[in-house]
């Protein structure tokens, strides 16, 4: 006779994936490739019809604050590499790069 799988499909494990849940209480990096993904991933959403219209609103402007410092940090590291400076293109976005670009004024004041 054949051997036979005895485990149900329910409970198959998940795919495993390269990304890992950050340790609790530990720092969470969101890089810049992580940014971009993500507005892809809007992108894509938006042009299969994922968002009803009275989303669409939300969606777009989110889209477009997304986009703003997305090229703002290309163009500073355009800047860091005329200058000499390593761009990695990895580096954490920060709060407050993030605050100021999606507002267009700078943060804490200053």
């Amino acid at each position: 006779m054949t051997t036979e799988n005895t485990k149900p499909a329910a409970a198959a494990e998940a795919p495993k994936t390269d990304a890992q849940a950050p340790a609790p209480g530990g720092a969470v990096d969101l890089t810049v490739q992580d940014l971009n993904t993500i507005r892809s991933i809007i992108d894509v959403a938006s042009q299969r019809g994922a968002f009803k219209a009275n989303e669409m609103q939300a969606v777009g402007t989110t889209y477009n604050k997304l986009e703003t410092f997305l090229n703002q940090v290309a163009k500073a590291q355009e800047e860091a590499q005329k200058s000499g400076a390593p761009a990695t293109g990895q580096a954490p976005a920060s709060p407050k790069d993030a605050a100021e670009a999606m507002t267009g004024t700078p943060s804490g004041g200053q």
